[in-house]
């Protein structure tokens, strides 16, 4: 065990034996995300570097401080990719906080999201108790999937110190079609095309300045890509000016995110079924339509966890508006009884102590 995950351990145990809270942190990139930021700062980053790579088996072990820049940066140099598109938010973005965070990018609908490409994960629970599940193969599971249950938690139950993902090789072929077309068009076209065989990889759609456009990303085989092209009709972009939008759409780093000004962000998950909703003002709807952001004035919580529980979704306020403080009310929607109760018991089991991000989901969690 080297010195530096041996100064994390003692560090843990401590605070356990304390009551210290610690709030775990590698590149800080998320602190923007979640309910509070509470307790001593725990710096993961020097928990960092390439454990193995396997390019022929599609999988890389890593440890959770290690930017994530640097993980992307080596898997293209080997023609492969984190399909799911982790956003980043910022420099300093970490695997670990890619995984505990559990966000994933524009083609999350179409390869699935972070937490189908973690296939093990070593952690350190809140007794200081180093824990390792999983492997490096799918089929390694017997009982509860713990490593994937660590993706979305938030560092709530325990800090990653080493994770094992799979991969996947770049797609051979690329295509972003721009299509000019009302929301409800664009949703009843999107839901059409998700029924046929077709290389659908990523959806934006995005009423800028008064002019309804849908932007739809292909992915795959050459002939396949090339032949949807054809088949979907639709105005061909430039791909090497396509890319980098779509990098944009990933970081929320497209002019409709950054003209947000004081409004609040929300992100409503819904199904990708459902129809256009009543929002204060047309979203950006991603994900084929299961993801749907929207920028609001404060006030307008109810109104929109309304119009996401209509249709079996909920809603998270992912970023406060600048002129409010930046941890204000419910982040999250509230967990049902059979659900929050699993959430306490797991949370007692990992971290008795409730040392590891306390209230970074719930007030009281």
């Amino acid at each position: 065990m080297d010195s530096a995950l041996q100064l994390i351990i003692d560090r843990v145990q401590a605070a356990a034996a304390s009551g210290t809270p610690l709030r775990i942190r590698g590149g800080g990139s998320k602190d923007f995300y979640g309910q509070t930021l509470q307790g001593e700062v725990l710096d993961v980053a020097p928990l960092a570097g390439i454990t193995s790579y396997e390019p022929t088996e599609l999988v890389v072990t890593v440890r959770a401080g290690t930017p994530l820049a640097e993980l992307e940066a080596l898997l293209v140099e080997r023609g492969q990719c984190l399909p799911f598109e982790p956003p980043r938010f910022g420099p300093g973005a970490t695997v670990g906080g890619m995984v505990a965070a559990g966000l994933s990018g524009p083609a999350r609908a179409s390869v699935g999201a972070v937490r189908d490409y973690v296939l093990g994960a070593t952690l350190l629970n809140g007794k200081g108790e180093l824990l390792t599940f999983g492997g490096q193969v799918m089929k390694n599971v017997a009982g509860y999937d713990v490593s994937r249950l660590m993706a979305g938690a938030m560092g709530t139950l325990g800090l990653l110190t080493e994770l094992s993902l799979k991969v996947l090789p770049v797609a051979p072929a690329e295509a972003t079609l721009k299509f000019g077309m009302s929301q409800s068009e664009a949703l009843a076209k999107l839901n059409r095309w998700g029924g046929q065989p077709l290389p659908l990889n990523a959806s934006c759609w995005v009423d800028d300045a008064g002019a309804p456009t849908l932007y739809l990303r292909l992915r795959g085989a050459i002939a396949a890509v090339e032949a949807a092209c054809k088949t979907l009709g639709g105005e061909r972009q430039d791909q090497a000016a396509a890319a980098p939008d779509w990098t944009l759409c990933r970081d929320q780093q497209l002019p409709w995110f950054l003209e947000r000004g004081e409004r609040d962000l929300w992100r409503l998950s819904v199904p990708q079924t459902a129809p256009v909703l009543d929002l204060p003002e047309p979203p950006l709807v991603e994900w084929h339509g299961a993801q749907r952001w929207v920028r609001a004035a404060a006030g307008e919580a109810q109104r929109l966890r309304h119009a996401a529980a209509a249709v079996g979704g909920s809603a998270t306020l992912f970023i406060a508006g600048g002129a409010r403080p930046e941890r204000v009310g419910g982040r999250f929607d509230p967990l049902k009884p059979p659900l929050d109760r699993i959430h306490r018991q797991l949370k007692k089991e990992f971290d008795p102590a409730g040392i590891f991000n306390r209230g970074r989901l719930y007030p009281d969690f």
